[in-house]
């Protein structure tokens, strides 16, 4: 197999993969990984369950390669793949809360009480660990347009065609869960302005 070039398109890359060069593959892994890795932990809002997250979008990807179109961005597909991983972890969260009655994720990792004395450095970590689970809490038709759009820095035209809907129900939904954000933060005791 021939060896990867750094500035090889990441269709290129895929093409060759496709045919066998496991490199080309693992360096569409090294350019995409960190990206996708914030986009599913804002998005379940647990660092452990998104490494586990990221790994399954990235063997979905391998086996799916085959369907890659090399006309549109990897950084789109492989985070549509990233974006099923995280409604599908959801909807098993859900049954086995039902089922098994489970404490939720929010119980189980609870922030630890910052006393008075903490240093500010120790109480801006806290407030982002609770902008992580007040984002990670909002439903998945405001979370996902919140994620892509803020986060990811796609436009709203863009993340409407990610989704599925128009720019206009982007821009609308994106309003919606900054207002809830704001609310389930301040109802947390979180300075908005420190963030």
């Amino acid at each position: 197999m021939s060896g990867t070039n750094p500035d090889d398109s990441d269709a290129a890359l895929a093409a060759r993969a496709i045919k066998g060069d496991r490199s080309a593959f693992n360096q569409i892994v090294r350019r995409h990984q960190e990206p996708l890795y914030r986009f599913i932990r804002r998005y379940v809002g647990d660092a452990d369950e998104a490494y586990d997250l990221l790994q399954e979008t990235f063997v979905s990807a391998w086996q799916a390669l085959g369907r890659y179109d090399p006309a549109r961005p990897a950084a789109t597909w492989l985070r549509r793949i990233a974006l099923n991983k995280c409604r599908d972890w959801g909807r098993r969260r859900v049954v086995r809360k039902f089922f098994y009655a489970a404490k939720t994720l929010d119980e189980t990792t609870a922030a630890p009480h910052v006393s008075a004395s903490a240093n500010s450095e120790d109480n801006t970590e806290v407030a982002l660990t609770r902008l992580d689970r007040a984002i990670a809490a909002l439903p998945a038709q405001l979370k996902e347009p919140l994620l892509l759009t803020a986060f990811e820095g796609l436009s709203q035209a863009a993340a409407g065609e990610a989704l599925g809907i128009s720019a206009k129900a982007v821009e609308t939904r994106v309003y919606r869960a900054r207002k809830l954000l704001a609310e389930a933060l301040k109802a947390d005791g979180v300075d908005i302005g420190s963030l």
